[in-house]
């Protein structure tokens, strides 16, 4: 089985390759910012994929947001399970991040580019690759099993995953059975490194919020009044400072730290040098916290300062700044409560502003962290198809980032089985400039995922 697989994978790479470059040439963001069109385009784009790769239900479904604007196409595309047999749910995004700064890509971001092995381009890894290895898989598999094929399939490919999903919660109003699922497999992680595949089995939790404090009613001139006085740029950076104790570990008291499950003896153990190089730190930086590296990474909250409100250098005039603020984004160990952990943090804020400060401690968004099951059946099929289809024993590992949709997925059916997979790899450098796909173990990613295809699939 696994010959004629690979062998149908092998003759399909090239077409996958071309599509997958073509995805990526929509500029699809889902954003207020950008044009909403471009959602249009990849969703018309990817349902077309969906359905020449033998999805023949294939619609376009769209509900309203949060705030009363319509949310993106999302693409659905089933094919029942016969009788008594399992549904598997693929999941991806065809929607990716703005570029930033483009005199810091080596190409035009919206036009895929080989070199080095790899695809470049904005979308080639995050997350236009899972599509594509959906659609390549299953173009893949269905010829090799024919009528043998008795297995529910849904793909549903989201178009608004990197602005939080925010339509979906009210889509799944809307049609409360569409994502019911034994098995989901969400192809939007990646690898432990190029040639050695991963399932990832945790996912740290998320929330955001803002911090402002205010020390005047208005600016003065910091000759006249300074020294009694201190601007609120200090007097916050001081409260920022409090955050972390001196090695760098989260100081906020309350936040948990995760404890993996018995498949811990599949999780590596990052190698420093190699950590550092992915990350690019400079050679004299040490790094912070406690413990080892995969545990500070996956299973400890880990808190960033991702934005401050205060004059540019350029713009600045010698005045005792009356207010500033800071927007910080705290990673949470799985498990963790996010109404709690956020209660934590309102704590600190109050209890450690210096000098009575005024402070207004403004909460923002939370995602769920995962705590996947790597003994479940589901996982160590997972486990073996990339192992056999890569020629390396394949790991588990945990994600310090979040992925929304999966919590979402979680609730909705909490008895499937999620498998988080993907063709990234530590270099891919998603939602940052010079964004890329390996392609190598990109075709891999696609064979694994036919191979599971097969094996979940119970012949009558």
């Amino acid at each position: 089985m696994i010959e004629d697989l690979r062998q149908a994978v092998r003759e399909d790479f090239p077409a996958a390759v071309e599509q997958l470059s073509e995805l990526v040439r929509i500029p699809a963001m889902a954003w207020d910012a950008f044009d909403p069109a471009e959602l249009d385009v990849a969703a018309a784009h990817v349902a077309r994929l969906v359905g020449e790769a033998g999805m023949a239900d294939v619609v376009l479904l769209q509900a309203s947001r949060p705030d009363g604007m319509p949310g993106a196409p999302a693409v659905v595309g089933r094919r029942p399970a016969r009788p008594g047999q399992p549904t598997i749910l693929l999941y991806a995004h065809y929607d990716v991040q703005p570029v930033g700064d483009l005199t810091l890509w080596h190409s035009p971001p919206f036009e895929a580019v080989q070199r080095d092995g790899r695809l470049w381009g904005r979308g080639a890894a995050d997350n236009k690759a899972g599509v594509l290895l959906h659609v390549a898989a299953l173009r893949s598999v269905l010829p090799v099993l024919g009528d043998e094929l008795g297995l529910g399939i849904t793909v549903f490919i989201d178009g608004e995953e990197e602005a939080g999903s925010p339509s979906l919660p009210l889509l799944l109003q809307e049609h409360p059975t569409l994502l019911n699922a034994d098995v989901m497999v969400v192809a939007d992680s990646g690898n432990w490194q190029v040639g050695v595949p991963a399932l990832t089995t945790s996912l740290r939790g998320l929330i955001l919020g803002t911090i402002e404090v205010r020390v005047l009613e208005h600016a003065l001139h910091s000759g006249t009044y300074g020294g009694p006085l201190l601007d609120a740029v200090t007097v916050l950076s001081r409260l920022i400072a409090t955050l972390h104790h001196d090695d760098g570990s989260v100081a906020v008291r309350g936040l948990p730290v995760f404890e993996p499950d018995s498949a811990a003896d599949l999780v590596p153990e990052f190698d420093e040098a190699l950590f550092r190089a992915d990350a690019r730190v400079p050679p004299r930086m040490q790094l912070a916290g406690t413990g080892t590296l995969a545990s500070r990474l996956w299973n400890k909250p880990a808190l960033s300062i991702i934005g401050m409100d205060v004059p540019a250098v350029a713009q600045s005039s010698d005045t005792l700044l009356p207010a500033a603020r800071a927007r910080f984004s705290l990673s949470l160990a799985p498990g963790t409560n996010t109404s709690e952990a956020m209660e934590a943090v309102r704590r600190h804020v109050e209890a450690h502003t210096p000098f009575r400060a005024d402070v207004r401690f403004i909460p923002g968004g939370r995602t769920e962290g995962f705590a996947g099951n790597a003994c479940s059946a589901a996982a160590q099929t997972m486990l073996q198809a990339m192992g056999e289809t890569w020629g390396v024993p394949s790991v588990c590992m945990g994600v310090g980032g979040s992925i929304p949709v999966v919590d979402i997925l979680a609730k909705l059916c909490p008895q499937a089985d999620i498998l988080i997979t993907g063709a990234e790899d530590p270099d891919s450098r998603a939602h940052g400039a010079n964004e890329s796909v390996h392609l190598g173990d990109f075709e891999n990613a696609i064979l694994a995922e036919a191979l599971l295809l097969a094996q979940l699939n119970s012949p009558d």
